[in-house]
């Protein structure tokens, strides 16, 4: 039986849980954040702005706390992590019940109260009353230092990815803009065409070389396929003979940038075996790199936006609905059965799951059987993919559950 209270305000126990009868939110910023508490009807008990301080927060977390004699306190932020890092930190180490609102959940809510303006003293306001009234928030609990190193390397990762990208893109356009012929030629995503680059970028450079010194300048750097590379870089400058305006000066800036893409892969690199340091020391490392599809990075990945800790899901359907893989309906009318992707969820999670059931397309029977069965139903390859991905969570959360190891189905066995 849930837990309710009582018309005079009082706490009632049923099925030995409390209703927590104030509720703190808190708008989280980078210098200050600013506290709103409420009691059970709505009424403000507190507003009160304050340093991003230990001391001015373990304030904040007395006073409050002291609001709510004898009664539980709920404190709900719009930052999980960042700026509000510090006091999640306290609050946890008081014990404190606290729940994460995201952001865009508090702006869209925020229609539906009284007045148009907006300050932190509202937005505090708004995620404290939707902290009383709702029931489907995430609580927040602070990972173990392995998971929590694990979240800060694998964004980092991202971050280093997302940059090498951008670089490359960019010096596929300046070296497009003036050597055409070389860009279609050279995959700039390997080692060998980015050491030729930061050597030789433009047409006459090349032809002045000769294939036999590129192939040589290329072997002293330990260039694979020197020989196949250097002769792709010469026939292009054959096919080229123009001088086009800033060639120089972008020939400089190719250079560049292929030496910025190659120190980028060596610091992926270098984040990548930080990353397999710290999972392989996670209890549940070998667990989860036991189902196919999922490696070092992928189950890094996993733990980093779970915590590591399956306790927050009650379920594998909770689980997948946090990952995105469990469809929402949209019905109205007389239209029924309409199924979307849900707007709320967790996205890093999902490419988790979708990239392993890729893979494990590829290297597990089983997955593979799944797959085929799929597309015989009529479904395209990406339908296929996610059901695969949400059969998958279904596997994972059981045997993260059950503390056993994943043991491939024989083939007599399915049949």
């Amino acid at each position: 039986m849930p837990a309710r209270s009582s018309p005079g305000g009082k706490s009632i126990e049923c099925a030995e849980v409390t209703v927590p009868q104030v509720w703190a939110g808190v708008d989280a910023g980078k210098t200050h954040h600013h506290c709103v508490v409420i009691d059970t009807e709505g009424q403000r008990l507190m507003s009160r702005r304050v340093l991003n301080d230990e001391t001015e927060l373990l304030r904040l977390i007395a006073d409050v706390i002291a609001l709510g004699t004898d009664n539980a306190v709920t404190w709900a932020v719009d930052l999980a992590d960042g700026g509000a890092a510090l006091l999640i930190g306290l609050l946890a180490a008081h014990d404190q019940w606290l729940l994460y609102i995201p952001g865009r959940a508090v702006n869209r809510a925020a229609s539906g109260y009284r007045g148009e303006g907006k300050t932190d003293a509202r937005d505090a306001a708004i995620i404290a009353d939707q902290a009383r009234m709702r029931r489907d928030l995430h609580p927040i609990r602070p990972g173990d230092e392995i998971t929590t190193e694990l979240k800060l390397l694998t964004g980092r990762r991202t971050d280093l990815v997302h940059d090498r990208t951008r670089t490359i893109s960019r010096l596929r356009e300046l070296l497009t803009s003036i050597f055409p012929g070389l860009e279609r030629v050279l995959d700039v995503t390997n080692t060998g065409p980015l050491v030729l680059l930061t050597g030789y970028q433009t047409p006459a450079a090349l032809r002045r070389t000769g294939q036999a010194r590129l192939e040589s300048w290329l072997g002293h750097r330990k260039v694979r396929g020197a020989a196949e590379l250097a002769t792709k870089a010469i026939q292009a400058a054959q096919g080229q003979h123009t001088t086009l305006p800033a060639e120089a000066l972008t020939a400089q800036l190719i250079a560049t940038l292929a030496g910025e893409v190659m120190a980028l892969n060596e610091q992926i690199r270098d984040t990548d075996k930080l990353i397999e340091g710290r999972f392989r020391r996670h209890r549940h490392a070998e667990l989860i790199t036991s189902l196919p599809g999922i490696g070092t990075l992928l189950g890094a990945e996993f733990l980093a936006a779970t915590g590591g800790d399956l306790s927050a899901f009650t379920s594998a359907d909770h689980l997948a609905g946090f990952a995105g893989l469990a469809p929402a309906p949209r019905d109205s009318g007389r239209v029924r059965g309409n199924l979307h992707r849900p707007q709320r969820y967790h996205r890093g999670l999902q490419r988790v799951f979708y990239t392993s059931a890729l893979i494990s397309i590829q290297f597990s029977p089983e997955s593979r059987r799944f797959y085929d069965r799929k597309r015989a139903e009529g479904k395209h390859h990406t339908q296929a993919v996610l059901a695969l991905a949400r059969r998958r969570v279904n596997v994972l959360w059981a045997l993260l559950r059950d503390g056993r190891y994943y043991q491939p189905v024989p083939v007599t066995a399915t049949a």
